[in-house]
């Protein structure tokens, strides 16, 4: 995520709130009018205070099977680790300079998390909290993805311009991808490529979506993404061949057909929109720096 200044208001319970309301969302019925329509349906659950400084947070990360919600504390440079049952702190993680990205992958018993002031991606075991090996990225690691088909997790490198590929096991780098231009978010869609798998890339400083071949890490295809500027946030929805695409220059929200490769609908949304969370049934809302909208 892009570095603003953020309010200490990301708290547990709206990740519970999210969750609470995903069986009744869908976020492609949510995109098909720019009309105000009912309230969502969410419902606060509870509270929990979380440890450290009144500073930034950024991304969040949700094991649930076990109900651990790993939060980004980027403002002091530590990975907190809740378990939203039981509304409590489980540990804190220390040691991940200037974090941004954390991403849990609960078949690996594994939790990846950009240290973005040290370029380094870090592994977590999950069980213990124990940093167990660092990578060197590309300049300002941000978001993460991971790669099943191939056990490899994916770092974005903003700054950079790149793709660190990473062997999720061994923190071995496999590859670099050069994207051209400033790098947003990278997600997995495991439909793609004749269903062996694709990863797509949000190139923000050229508005374009990268769609890149996991197996030979090559550019296959560029789209330009019309009535965006600044595209940060990507999300899919694999099984309805969606991408969900934040546009944090002018406040959009594209909705992405995968199989004709078309923009189906534009939406406004608060300003500066950054990551546009979805789960199954696809449940998403845009997460603005701003916390008042």
């Amino acid at each position: 995520m892009t570095t603003r200044p953020r309010a200490r208001l990301l708290i547990a319970a709206l990740a519970a709130a999210l969750l609470a309301a995903t069986a009744a969302v869908t976020l492609p019925g949510l995109l098909r009018t720019r009309h105000p329509g009912p309230a969502l349906p969410l419902r606060r659950t509870g509270e929990l205070a979380l440890p450290g400084h009144s500073s930034r947070f950024d991304y969040e990360s949700l094991d649930p099977g076990r109900g651990l919600l790993f939060i980004a504390h980027l403002g002091d440079s530590q990975v907190i680790e809740t378990d939203i049952r039981t509304s409590r702190v489980v540990r804190v993680i220390s040691g991940l300079a200037g974090v941004h990205g954390v991403l849990v992958v609960p078949a690996l018993h594994r939790v990846y998390a950009t240290a973005t002031a040290a370029n380094q991606m870090a592994a977590i075991n999950e069980d213990t909290g124990q940093i167990l090996h660092r990578t060197p990225t590309g300049d300002y690691p941000d978001g993460l993805a991971y790669d099943p088909a191939r056990h490899a997790i994916w770092t974005t490198n903003e700054a950079g311009g790149t793709e660190t590929v990473v062997d999720a096991a061994t923190g071995t780098v496999r590859g670099t991808v050069t994207l051209g231009g400033e790098a947003g978010n990278v997600a997995y869609d495991p439909a793609g490529g004749h269903r062996t798998g694709q990863m797509l890339a949000d190139v923000q400083t050229l508005n374009q979506l990268a769609v890149i071949n996991p197996a030979t890490l090559t550019i296959t295809r560029r789209l330009t993404l019309p009535g965006c500027d600044h595209d940060h946030g990507l999300s899919l929805d694999p099984p309805a061949r969606l991408a969900f695409i934040a546009c944090d220059g002018n406040a959009r929200l594209l909705t992405l057909d995968l199989v004709t490769w078309q923009v189906t609908s534009t939406s406004q949304v608060g300003d500066q929109p950054d990551v546009p969370p979805t789960t199954q049934p696809p449940a998403a809302c845009t997460s603005p720096p701003n916390p008042a909208t």
